[in-house]
Order: C-alpha cells, then sequence, then structure tokens
C-alpha cells in the first residue's frame, strides 16, 4: 500500500457488477454483500467531494429478456454515469472511455465483482487507454480466493496503485 493524493474533480471510482445476481454468487475473500456495503460508503465518500461515480452492470447481448437481478444494487444517483457493458470489462462496447474524456477524468479507482474478470478487464482497458489506475484491494472479491489473490498480487501492481478504501477516503480530502 501506499501514500495516495487525488484530484477527486479528475478521478472516477468506477464499480463494476454490482448487480444482485452478482452479488448472489459464491465469492472470496469477501462476500457480495460486503463489497456491496463497502463500495456503498466509497460512493458516498466520492460524491460528498464532488467526484464521480460510475456505476457498470452487464447485460447478455442476444437475449430478449435479462436475467432476474440484473439491474444495479447501488441505485446509481443524480450526477452518476451508468455504464451497461455487452463484454466482460467496462470499455468494450460502451461509451465509457468517451464519457470519462468529456468529463477530463484521468484518474479511475475500480472496485466490485469480480475481481479476475470485470474488475480485471477493465483495468487492463484502462492501462491501455492511459488512465491512472487505483485499485481498492477491500472493495472487491473474486469468484474464489486463488483467483483473487493471482490478480492482486500479480496484476494489478504492474498496472497501477493498490490501496483500501479507508486510504481512498482520506485521498480524497
Amino acid at each position: 500500500m501506499t501514500t495516495l493524493t487525488l484530484d477527486p474533480r479528475r478521478t472516477a471510482l468506477v464499480l463494476i457488477d454490482l448487480m444482485p445476481r452478482i452479488i448472489a454468487l459464491d465469492t472470496a475473500p469477501l462476500k457480495g454483500t460486503e463489497v456491496l456495503t463497502r463500495c456503498t460508503a466509497l460512493a458516498e465518500a466520492t460524491r460528498s467531494v464532488g467526484g464521480l461515480v460510475v456505476n457498470v452492470r452487464v447485460e447478455r447481448p442476444g437475449v430478449d429478456h435479462q436475467p432476474e437481478g440484473s439491474g444495479f444494487a447501488l441505485e446509481p444517483e443524480p450526477g452518476d454515469l451508468e455504464i451497461v457493458k455487452h463484454t466482460l470489462g467496462a470499455f468494450g462496447r460502451s461509451s465509457l472511455d468517451a464519457d470519462l474524456q468529456s468529463r477530463n477524468i484521468s484518474t479511475l479507482v475500480l472496485a466490485g465483482i469480480a475481481t479476475n474478470f470485470g474488475v480485471e478487464s477493465t483495468a487492463r482497458a484502462a492501462d491501455d487507454l492511459g488512465y491512472e489506475t487505483v485499485y481498492l484491494t477491500d472493495a472487491m472479491t473474486g469468484l474464489d480466493q486463488q483467483a483473487h489473490d493471482f490478480a492482486v498480487t500479480q496484476i494489478f501492481p504492474r498496472l497501477g496503485t493498490l490501496t483500501t478504501g479507508a486510504e481512498y477516503i482520506a485521498a480524497l480530502s
């Protein structure tokens, strides 16, 4: 972990797949409900300093109806950005990059479910696009402990900064 300094006006908290059907999955090291609780507090802190909260959810392409539990578990608030993705990561076939650029966002703070799928895929694309990335290691969880640990110890340190939710909140002020 490191000392972090952030400009809230240039930072977006990106919450990946906080949907009831994803939160209900068997995850590790945290339960989905724990991640939701932590992300709710992080979103409130981000909004309180004028930062952008990006709520991302997945829709299965080519089906008439999405599975039950496909909405946002954390209701977006006015000023939040809502992204519906059709790929693993939030950037593929979505307006996310253009939306962030139009708001002059340069730093992405990532959290959500699952560490080794939606979060990691979004992180890799963010790095490719030149964003600074921050990973809230205590506000994400994987489909299993080993996959989560691999992303957190082997992938994310090569792409950006690892920190905790408390350190993130402190860096916003």
